[in-house]
């Protein structure tokens, strides 16, 4: 398993792992979710944009 993937599939949980804190965060409400809902949302958003990124660059060194 290359190194690559690695990133990848580490980039993939964490996405998962602050997705579901972000819903669990909103579920539950109050001042936590006040206070971090945004910062949780640009956190995942970030993670996912990483995890694209090194899925393109995947496809890349496949394809060339």
């Amino acid at each position: 398993m290359s190194l690559l993937t690695i990133t990848i599939i580490l980039a993939l949980i964490a996405t998962i792992i602050t997705l579901v804190w972000g819903v669990g965060s909103m579920a539950m409400g109050g001042a936590y979710d006040e206070k971090h809902s945004e910062q949780l949302m640009f956190t995942r958003i970030g993670i996912q944009a990483f995890a694209f990124v090194m899925l393109l660059v995947a496809v890349y060194l496949t394809v060339a």
